[in-house]
């Protein structure tokens, strides 16, 4: 059975940071791709960020470029998501999503003075 799970979020402040864990199991992680979306109120659900299964590949949307970083620690079965220069129009549920298919429940980042 495929789980999921993040962590990391939180309330910060403009400028800030955050770092978003997702750890995975029920499948052979270090075979696949791993992505972070995010999902603002009233917004479909967007792709932030994807990393190839060895970490070797990683692409951003526009929007995060230069701020975020994903990566991954296959020893650990678990992905991550390095949020710096925290924007309020970065506020969404971040959620870890395997094959395009399996979703964890989200994890909350709000960001405002």
């Amino acid at each position: 059975q495929v789980q999921l799970v993040e962590s990391g979020g939180g309330s910060v402040q403009p400028g800030g940071s955050l770092r978003l864990s997702c750890a995975a199991s029920g499948f052979t992680f270090r075979s696949a791709a791993m992505r972070w979306y995010r999902q603002a109120p009233g917004k479909e659900r967007e792709l932030v960020a994807v990393i190839g299964s060895a970490g070797g590949y990683t692409n951003y949307a526009d929007s995060v470029k230069g701020r975020f970083t994903i990566s991954r620690d296959n020893a650990k079965n678990t992905v991550y998501l390095q949020m710096n220069s925290l924007k309020p129009e970065d506020t969404a549920v971040y959620y870890c999503n395997a094959f395009d298919t399996y979703w964890g429940q989200g994890t909350q980042v709000t960001v405002s003075s």
